[in-house]
């Protein structure tokens, strides 16, 4: 079965088109969908099953961070356990192109969390259409970067979305992206901030 594809505003995303992704993620689909760095698969935070389809998509092991995309900082807050200092830096560089890894609580489902260090990521995105689609679906959205096995850098269209994953997902969400670059991760485990990826986010704030 194809992916329904779904071309939303990049301002205004229509509410109708919005319910229509959200009953169909809700039900258990998976999606591909447009964020502030490259395309994103995303899938309800306890969808176990479609969890399994991201990792085969993607060919990734259980030591990969999956990522919650939030819409706020209250609902980021919920999900993983942040020190003052930490609290300041992320507060800092939201909406935009981060990914933090911090220790999850106990509102994320276990099979989401790194195994090891029971660690997930998060992160606000600064996109109108990511951050429309989490407001829908009134919960975090479990994603990840949407890059192809043996590729460096995101799917960054929806025609090439549909070209290559098209037979595989349930919804393909067509809006412009912001940046090609897959977002910078920052590691906060262990306390201070590490830089693990280099990607669409600025590292000035490492002075």
């Amino acid at each position: 079965m194809e992916a329904k594809v779904f071309e939303l505003h990049p301002e205004n995303p229509q509410a109708r088109l919005l319910n229509q992704i959200v009953e169909i993620i809700r039900e258990g689909g998976i999606m591909a969908y447009p964020t502030d760095s490259g395309y994103a698969l995303g899938c309800a935070l306890a969808n176990a099953e479609g969890l399994e389809r991201i990792r085969k998509i993607r060919r990734l092991d259980d030591k990969h961070h999956f990522t919650l995309v939030c819409h706020d900082f209250s609902q980021l807050g919920q999900l993983v356990m942040i020190s003052n200092a930490n609290f300041r830096l992320i507060k800092s560089l939201t909406p935009g192109s981060y990914t933090f890894i911090l220790k999850g609580t106990k509102e994320v489902p276990r099979a989401t969390l790194n195994k090891k260090k029971h660690s997930v990521g998060v992160r606000i995105p600064n996109h109108k259409v990511a951050r429309s689609l989490v407001e829908a679906l009134g919960e975090a959205i479990l994603s990840c970067t949407l890059i192809l096995p043996g590729e460096s850098e995101p799917l960054n269209n929806a025609t090439d979305v549909v070209e290559k994953l098209g037979h595989v997902l349930d919804v393909i969400v067509d809006a412009p992206i912001g940046n090609p670059q897959a977002t910078t991760v920052i590691n906060m485990e262990d306390g201070q901030p590490v830089v693990t990826r280099e990607g669409a986010g600025s590292i000035d704030f490492l002075g």
